[in-house]
Formats: structure tokens, C-alpha cells, sequence
């Protein structure tokens, strides 16, 4: 016999005494019971069919499953949509609406308490956020800074026009809903201005991922639509604390401190941060990896500038597309940090965000013709103010038909940011479910109409090149 075989049996050997000792340990004390605790009656290995389901109802599994439903699903609604000539985001979007009350809800309510159980979405709120964070990190770092200097003028003006029009049109379509459809003992002021601002926001993200998916980021008309939306949206979000100060019924100090701390942040990071940066597109990469280190202070740098935007009152989106835009200009730096967090933060984190607010939008409260009449005429309202004082501004500012009417296209894009904005409103008592739910239709539909009507306009135009 080989000295091999003979090894290989006195492990083999070794492994059964082993395991046969735990056995008859396991057996002795099967009938002990813990101090204190009387031992109970008959067979002490009782099997247990609750315990066993339990496991199915933990947080984690729940969790885990939760995210294989929502990336299959995402995955699923965005081919189709591909197909039908629709960005993937479109899919996305209408994914989340498909998971939640409005038709899996509907449809089998019990399988969507289990999957989407209320103590679950908070989590998946937080982790929904962090991809948005990096998606903004990424549009931010493949925003090209020259083509944005030259049409700085251009986008401020197309913003001022994208948030004074339909803020104006907002307020005037508020006069008319006050009395039917604002909440009890709110103030007209208050719901005013909070449906002036609703009407006024762009989906930036959504707009970005239209524009990527679309290859005209780098083009005249996809910089100009990009700084125009986060010019938009920065005003925005000043404003929004404008009125949520005045709704709280409080001083205009808190406002006041947001435009001022928010001034002081990017001071920094423009010339501060971003100078210091510059020295790690001098570091030599092997293998077109980067180091340990200056990954851990790209993501430190990152989570800070968003931790401050948050603070401050912008929101940490904004933090990541400034972080971004910080980032040392030379493409293979930032190609690099690119690569490493695209696809998972582009397929499975930032679904969630999508997912998320879809589970909080409940169609079905809209029973009535008159409730769908007023949705009708929010939808009219907001696709005159956005896409047509974008577009009018845009042509008198020199620029051609068709870019006008692209960037209006693009400028009437809202996307789950005007949902951001709406949960606000609703958490704020300024809003009711049914306002709700209409102002979430008319950012579904007039993000839907972008894509068909930028293929309209490149099929009359015949678009070239640029």
C-alpha cells in the first residue's frame, strides 16, 4: 500500500471520529434544557416549520431579493423600450411604476407586501440615493468644461427662461386648482408657490442619461442642454428653499443662508479642491489601474462635496456633479475612475432610485373624469412653460430652429427630480395624494415625449455631425 493511501485513510479516519464524537455530544444534550427553562415535552428536535419560513421574511434576504426583482425587472422594461426607440431610462421609470401600488399592488397585493414590506423601504431609499450620487459623479467628470465656457451665456439665459415662464404659469394655473384641490388651512401662498416651482424643476439625471444614451453629450446642442438643466436646477433648488421657508411660516434666513453657504462651497471646491487635484492625473498608473489610495480620495472627495451640498440645503446630487467637474480634465484620468464604477452604479444601483419612487405613486387615485380633466391641463401647462419658453429664448439668442426646439425638448424633461420635489411637498402638507399623483403623470408624459419628439426634430432638420 502507497504511503498516499495510507495519508489519505488516516484523514478519512480522523474525519469520522471527529464527526461522530459531535454527533453523540449533539445527542446527549439534546434533552438538557437551559438554566431556568423547563425542559419540554416530547421529541426534542421538533422541526419547526415557522422557524424555517421566518428566514424567508428576513431583512437581508429580503433585501437580496428585492434588488435581483428590481434589476430584472429594470433590465426587462428598458430592452423594451430600446426596441420602441425609447432611452433605457423611459423603461426604468415605468418599471418602478409596474412594482408598486399602481399595478403589481393592484394586481397581487399580498406578493408586493412581501417583496416591498414598508419597514424595507427606507434602506433601499438610502442605497437608491448613494447611485444617484455616482451617476452624478459620472456625468459630472465627462462634462467637457471648454464647450461649456463658450455657451455659459447662452445656458444661463435658457435657464432663467426655463424657470420664470413656468413658475409664472404655475402660479396662474394655482389660482384656479386653490379651491378645489389645496389642503385644508394652506395658505394660497404657499400652494402657489410651490406648484410655480414644481412646474419649474428639470430632471437633470434624466436628462443627462438622455443625452448619453443619445451620443450627443459632447455636441453644441448636448452641453448647452446639460448646463442649461443643472443652471435650472441649481436655481431650483434655491428656490425651493425660498418657499419652504415662506410655506413654514419662518424667516427668510434659512434661504438666505443656502444662496451664501452654497456660494462659499463652490468657491472652494472651483479653486481650492480642484487645484489640489490636478497632482493625481501626474501620479504614473501600471496597467491602467490606479492606486488604492487615490481611488479611497476620489470617493473621500466625492462623499464630502455631497455631504456638504446636502448640508448646505442643494441637495448631495449637485455635490457629486460638482466633485465631478473637479476632477483633473486630462480623459484618461478620468476614463480610469469611470470604468471602475459605471456599470454598477448604471445597472443596479440607480434603478433603485427609479424603483423606489415608483412603490410611493398611486394612479388609481385618480377615479374621476374631472380629476383626469385637471392632470390634462397640468400636463398642457407645464409642456408650454418648460419647452416653450426654453425653445423662444433659445432661438433669440442665435441659435437655430432646431437646436431651439431640441434644447426645449430637453429642458421639458422632469423625471423622478420633480418627484423629489412633489414628496416634499406632500411630506410639507402643501400637496394632497391627488395632486400628487397628477403632477407625477405630467413628469412621466413629459419626459416620455423627449425622445419621439428629438427624433422628429432630427428627421425634419436632417441633423449633421457636429
Amino acid at each position: 500500500m502507497s504511503i498516499k493511501v495510507v495519508k489519505r485513510a488516516s484523514i478519512a479516519a480522523l474525519f469520522v471520529t471527529v464527526l461522530t464524537a459531535a454527533f453523540l455530544a449533539l445527542q446527549a444534550g439534546s434533552g438538557l434544557a437551559p438554566k431556568g427553562v423547563v425542559s419540554p415535552r416530547g421529541p426534542a428536535a421538533q422541526f419547526e416549520w415557522k422557524e424555517i419560513l421566518a428566514a424567508f421574511s428576513h431583512p437581508l434576504a429580503v433585501f437580496i431579493l428585492q434588488l435581483v426583482i428590481i434589476i430584472a425587472v429594470s433590465q426587462l422594461f428598458a430592452y423594451l423600450f430600446r426596441k420602441m426607440g425609447q432611452p433605457a431610462v423611459i423603461g426604468e421609470m415605468l418599471a418602478g411604476i409596474a412594482l408598486g401600488p399602481s399595478l403589481m399592488g393592484a394586481i397581487a397585493p399580498g406578493f408586493s407586501a412581501f417583496i416591498f414590506p414598508a419597514a424595507s423601504l427606507g434602506n433601499l431609499q438610502m442605497l437608491a440615493q448613494v447611485g444617484l450620487i455616482l451617476f452624478m459623479f459620472l456625468v459630472g467628470m465627462e462634462l467637457d468644461m471648454n464647450l461649456v465656457k463658450k455657451k455659459a451665456a447662452t445656458a444661463v439665459l435658457i435657464s432663467n427662461a426655463g424657470i420664470i415662464v413656468p413658475y409664472g404659469l404655475g402660479i396662474g394655473l394655482a389660482y384656479f386648482m386653490y379651491k378645489d384641490y389645496a389642503p385644508a388651512n394652506v395658505p394660497f401662498y404657499a400652494f402657489a408657490l410651490f406648484i410655480g416651482i414644481a412646474m419649474s424643476i428639470t430632471a437633470f439625471p434624466v436628462l443627462a442619461r438622455i443625452i448619453r444614451e443619445r451620443g450627443i453629450g459632447s455636441t453644441k446642442l448636448g452641453v448647452i442642454a446639460m448646463t442649461s438643466a443643472a443652471a435650472n436646477d441649481v436655481a431650483g433648488w434655491f428656490l425651493l428653499a425660498l418657499v419652504i421657508a415662506i410655506a413654514k411660516a419662518g424667516s427668510l434666513g434659512t434661504s438666505l443662508y443656502t444662496l451664501i453657504a452654497a456660494a462659499c462651497y463652490a468657491l472652494v471646491m472651483f479653486f481650492i479642491v480642484r487645484p489640489l487635484l490636478k497632482k493625481l492625473s501626474q501620479q504614473k498608473t501600471e496597467d491602467r489601474l490606479l492606486k488604492r489610495s487615490t481611488i479611497a480620495l476620489v470617493f473621500v472627495v466625492l462623499l464630502l462635496s455631497s455631504y456638504c451640498s446636502e448640508v448646505i440645503g442643494i441637495h448631495a446630487l449637485f455635490g457629486a456633479f460638482i466633485a465631478g467637474v473637479c476632477m483633473p480634465a486630462e480623459w484618461s484620468f478620468r476614463k480610469l475612475i469611470i470604468d471602475k464604477i459605471e456599470d454598477v452604479a448604471l445597472v443596479m444601483l440607480l434603478p433603485l432610485f427609479f424603483v423606489f419612487t415608483g412603490l410611493r405613486t398611486q394612479i388609481g387615485l385618480l377615479n374621476d373624469p374631472s380629476l383626469w380633466g385637471m392632470c390634462a391641463v397640468i400636463i398642457l401647462v407645464a409642456i408650454a412653460g418648460k419647452f416653450g419658453g426654453s425653445a423662444i429664448v433659445a432661438r433669440i439668442s442665435g441659435e437655430s430652429t432646431h437646436t431651439s426646439l431640441s434644447i426645449g425638448a430637453l429642458m421639458n424633461t422632469r423625471g423622478l427630480m420633480e418627484l423629489v420635489i412633489l414628496n416634499i411637498g406632500y411630506d410639507l402638507g402643501i400637496l394632497t395624494l391627488q395632486v400628487f399623483t397628477m403632477m407625477v403623470l405630467m413628469a412621466l408624459v413629459t419626459t416620455f415625449m423627449t425622445s419621439p419628439i428629438m427624433s422628429l426634430l432630427d428627421r425634419v432638420y436632417k441633423r449633421k455631425p457636429e
